[in-house]
């Protein structure tokens, strides 16, 4: 789809990208993309790299594919992140291409305990964040060490 910016997302992981998508790891059938928000450090995507709506527009096996890459994320960022809460949600209500968020969440974030969707409850502390945001670095590399392993 032309007016798809999830099937736009071409660049591959290593590269420098402009926007608020940074691709890490990428196979045949879907990437992960870590998500540019100042308030959600960590925030990964689990996209699938045709376009597609539905988890049933999808055979079985890939199914299956993309479940283990969503939870291999989940792993990751808990280890890498400390979170209190890991959200996992598929919505695709703004873009109805298929993909997963995986969110660390935080009793002190700016929406907890409601969606990040939500409007926010507090302002977080500018330094908690920037801390969270040290741990990016490692949990991208956390990542694609997690995501190669069959």
């Amino acid at each position: 789809m032309s007016d798809c910016e999830l099937c736009e997302l071409t660049a591959e992981p290593g590269l420098e990208t402009s926007g608020p998508y940074h691709p890490v790891w990428r196979d045949d059938k879907l990437k992960v993309i870590m998500v540019d928000d100042q308030n959600y450090p960590g925030f990964c995507r689990v996209v699938w790299n045709e376009h597609v709506r539905e988890m049933t527009d999808l055979v079985p096996t890939d199914r299956r594919h993309l479940m283990d890459v969503v939870w291999r994320v989940e792993e990751a960022v808990r280890e890498v992140m400390g979170p209190d809460k890991i959200n996992v949600a598929s919505l695709g209500n703004v873009v109805p291409h298929l993909h997963w968020h995986v969110i660390p969440r935080y009793r002190d974030d700016a929406h907890f305990p409601n969606p990040v969707w939500a409007a926010a409850v507090r302002v977080p502390d500018p330094a908690v964040i920037d801390l969270r945001r040290a741990l990016v670095a490692r949990l991208a590399n956390e990542l694609v060490t997690r995501l190669q392993k069959p």
